[in-house]
């Protein structure tokens, strides 16, 4: 049996004063027809990353309104993790092989957790390649409708890859992507919803954090606030790009000698390549005692992340390749633009001088984070314009409405 999730509480009436009674009226209009609904969400773990995060608030609020929400995790070893950080990253357009060797333990463990599946769902929402074969692996094929959610950017996947994975994708009865460039080819038969992900802003990262406790937390790992700290939240991952912050970092430091770095990140128990680029990320820092580097197994949680953004002077997000980038959205609730980098699910957030400023290289990171630096009032207005962007589009309310609204589409008229 797979491995379920035990999960808190939410309520949707919580997020009334963020997005006012209509839209909570609007969204309990769309749950009602679907009140009692089974619903399953089935990815590869239950700690760290975006998808954890969406997952931990959105599987509540189903429940709050009405469905029977469960979140189911798939287990495999150190060499299927190994083999689905591969597909993310071929997914994303790496060029990498793909050996007979990766599929068969793909398959393998698709075939075994498949096998595992029990319990009959009106809708199973599958997240990513890792569990991607489980529907086609399921021969009783238990669910009455399965979805498929891709939250990578594969607008220009490694064909090897995207090939492989289609069949099994195509199985679906849908598919769910962050953007419509992200639709990898031949889904052309397949309904696509279109989903870009959203943050709790009443969970411990996103609540309103009381900016001298935040600053008191932050000076408790060493850093000197009396001083300009720039901060980048992300896992340790190529497509991050942590080396290029540190360069950015070393570039601002040329101009602003007391400049501070602070990179934060989580380590995840399906990301075995994140312990190397851990590794790396601290060379490049080198003896630098201005350069932080904290994750998640450091006693840096949730609220300590949090603290950093909400104390930060500039917060980056220097990604190659991002299929959304939460941490993006987190920065701009605690009202600070960001620096990010102009790919994938980034530009839907940063409005470029606006919320922020969209970067394509090392020299533009290094002069727009030094501009917002130096300009503390334009700094200022950019987060308030950035905070009210992820007020109206990116809260977990509207994640909740778009998949109920995918639901009935699906169902056609609902359950009832």
């Amino acid at each position: 049996m797979l491995q379920s999730v035990l999960l808190g509480t939410k309520q949707l009436q919580d997020f009334q004063t963020l997005v006012g009674d209509e839209e909570i009226e609007a969204i309990r209009a769309l749950a009602e027809p679907l009140r009692g609904a089974r619903v399953l969400h089935i990815n590869a773990t239950s700690a760290g990353g975006g998808v954890v995060e969406i997952l931990r608030s959105l599987v509540p609020l189903m429940r709050d309104v009405g469905l029977e929400a469960e979140w189911q995790v798939i287990h495999g070893d150190n060499a299927f993790f190994e083999v689905t950080k591969a597909c993310h990253n071929g997914l994303q357009g790496m060029d990498l092989p793909l050996t007979e060797g990766m599929r068969d333990i793909w398959r393998h463990y698709n075939k075994v957790n498949g096998a595992e599946f029990e319990g009959d769902y009106d809708f199973v929402v599958v997240h990513d390649p890792q569990p991607a074969g489980l529907l086609f692996f399921n021969e009783r094929r238990r669910g009455k409708h399965w979805l498929w959610r891709c939250h990578l950017d594969s607008s220009t996947p490694n064909l090897e890859y995207w090939d492989f994975l289609a069949p099994y994708i195509k199985a679906y009865d849908a598919s769910v992507f962050t953007m419509e460039d992200f639709v990898g080819p031949g889904l052309e038969a397949q309904p696509v919803f279109v989903i870009p992900p959203t943050i709790d802003p009443l969970s411990p990262k996103n609540a309103p954090i009381p900016l001298d406790q935040a600053r008191q937390t932050v000076e408790s790992f060493g850093v000197d606030l009396s001083r300009p700290l720039i901060t980048q939240v992300s896992r340790f991952d190529p497509w991050k790009d942590p080396l290029g912050v540190v360069d950015v970092y070393r570039k601002i430091k040329a101009r602003i000698p007391g400049v501070q770095l602070a990179l934060l990140g989580a380590m995840a128990t399906d990301d075995p390549e994140g312990w190397f680029y851990l590794d790396k990320t601290a060379r490049r820092a080198g003896e630098d005692r201005d350069i932080l580097i904290l994750h998640n197994l450091q006693g840096v949680g949730d609220f300590q992340v949090g603290c950093f953004q909400s104390a930060a002077d500039v917060v980056i997000q220097k990604s190659l390749k991002e299929g959304f980038g939460l941490v993006v959205a987190e920065a701009m609730w605690k009202g600070k633009p960001v620096v990010g980098g102009h790919v994938g699910g980034i530009p839907l957030q940063i409005i470029d001088q606006e919320t922020g400023f969209l970067v394509d290289n090392i020299e533009d990171c290094a002069e727009r984070a030094e501009f917002l630096l130096v300009n503390p009032e334009q700094s200022y207005q950019m987060g308030i314009n950035a905070r009210e962007h992820v007020r109206r589009n990116f809260l977990s309310s509207r994640h909740l409405k778009d998949y109920l609204t995918a639901f009935t589409a699906i169902d056609g008229t609902g359950l009832n």
